[in-house]
């Protein structure tokens, strides 16, 4: 059974509909066991599921060009296992959201990357290209990120946005994502 956790933090519900995706996307591909942890909730178990995973795929909101407050404590509580090396040659992935077409997502998905490289993971991008017609809601990769899921949603229940193109972007994601832990298990 491969493991895929979605270690994520939602501020208004838009950013946890994205972390849907992405399992879902991931729970597609027979033999995953995928799963949402909630980053400002998390306990002892949530840190073992981490411990226990194949792969690790980070998000939340971008905020102030960054990740969201809860979202960085975590990051920062997370040097417990960076002191063991806990997540070494996990596969790694990241994804955000936020109300700007930019919103300077890029930021908050190089600030996951890094968290990745520090604690000796293996980065997995979105592998696909940039849409034919850039913000196209229906698109793929409307928003052209190639780091990591960049979805965008406007000030509306979570019910009403982001658009079908990011859900649909994540959900191809977490089934990458489940792809490559699987091919890295062997």
């Amino acid at each position: 059974m491969t493991r895929v956790l979605i270690a994520f933090h939602s501020g208004y519900g838009h950013t946890r509909r994205i972390a849907q995706a992405v399992r879902d996307g991931a729970a597609d591909l027979p033999g995953t066991d995928a799963r949402l942890l909630d980053v400002a909730a998390i306990d002892e178990a949530g840190w073992q599921a981490l411990a226990d995973a194949d792969a690790i795929v980070f998000g939340a909101p971008t905020y102030m060009g960054g990740p969201s407050a809860p979202f960085k404590v975590f990051a920062d509580a997370s040097a417990k296992a960076w002191f063991t090396m806990a997540w070494k040659d996990k596969i790694a992935g990241g994804f955000t959201c936020s109300l700007g077409m930019s919103g300077d997502k890029f930021s908050t998905l190089s600030y996951f990357a890094t968290l990745a490289m520090q604690h000796g993971m293996i980065w997995v991008g979105t592998g696909t290209q940039g849409a034919a017609t850039p913000g196209d809601p229906l698109a793929i990769n409307r928003l052209g990120g190639f780091l990591g899921v960049m979805a965008q949603a406007d000030n509306v229940p979570p019910e009403q946005s982001p658009p079908q193109g990011d859900i649909d972007s994540a959900r191809g994601y977490g089934a990458r994502i489940a792809t490559m832990a699987r091919a890295l298990r062997g």
